[in-house]
């Protein structure tokens, strides 16, 4: 009898991009930026935080952790300019308030005008409560596929009996919804990032192990990194492809741990 293939989770190159078929998603986040109490270094010239890090920062919280499912996405850089760019790419695919958060304190550092950070006190070991990650590009997707079952709807006699009861002008106001919706996610959808992933399941220490191993560009000194954990991130895994193929055919990033 053929042996079981066992693939540990490792880091990768990923293209990062908005599912059109996003869901809603409750887990637990982690970011580990130069801003965050205690983990950045803070020099006369900026605030720094290498990728290594980074990662030991976010492999504390899942130490002692119950089996889990997590994804972690990281940019890093070793130029100010660089990790700008890539910050504002990052962001703009995924709009988590937190990302645009550090978007901003990047851009406060980089024009000097830093005065005094009020920056939220240690936070200790442990998964933080999961939340639900609800963002303006995953709204908009999930409204666009109830607009569109809405609109598959409208043919049948129910649907025609009650548009005809409704108020005069609700078409030309729904048409115009449809077509902004549509332009707007046309737009989101076509944003991509070119970023570093590890996915994987097991208990943290597991994942913890594996996750700092082989750590990408350890000699950067710009770093984003999220820690997303929860029971099911498939939507999250989604948004992650292989950069080197048609995003149909990328194969999925599921890892199964022995």
């Amino acid at each position: 009898m053929a042996s079981e293939t066992i693939i540990h989770p490792t880091w990768r190159k990923s293209l990062m991009k908005m599912s059109p078929t996003m869901s809603g998603l409750t887990c637990s986040m982690v970011p580990a930026h130069p801003f965050v109490y205690g983990l950045g270094q803070k020099t006369d010239t900026g605030w720094y935080l290498s990728p290594t890090n980074a990662i030991s920062h976010i492999a504390k919280k899942l130490a002692g952790a119950a089996e889990t499912e997590i994804v972690v996405m990281m940019i890093c850089a070793k130029s100010q300019v660089e990790f700008m760019s890539l910050l504002q790419l990052f962001s703009s695919v995924f709009p988590l308030p937190v990302f645009s958060q550090v978007e901003r304190m990047a851009k406060t550092a980089a024009n000097l005008q830093i005065t005094k950070m009020q920056l939220p006190g240690a936070q200790f070991g442990g998964l933080p409560t999961p939340q639900a990650l609800s963002t303006s590009t995953s709204r908009a997707t999930i409204n666009a596929q109830l607009i569109e079952q809405a609109k598959n709807s409208a043919g049948s006699a129910s649907g025609i009996d009650a548009m005809k009861s409704a108020m005069s002008g609700f078409k030309q106001i729904r048409e115009s919804a449809l077509k902004d919706i549509g332009n707007k996610l046309t737009d989101l959808l076509g944003k991509s990032v070119v970023i570093w992933s590890f996915t994987g399941k097991g208990t943290g220490d597991y994942l913890a192990e594996k996750l700092k191993k082989d750590i990408p560009e350890p000699d950067a000194i710009f770093t984003l990194a999220t820690l997303f954990a929860g029971s099911e991130l498939s939507s999250l895994k989604g948004m992650l492809h292989d950069p080197t193929k048609p995003i149909n055919s990328t194969e999925p990033n599921d890892n199964i741990r022995p």
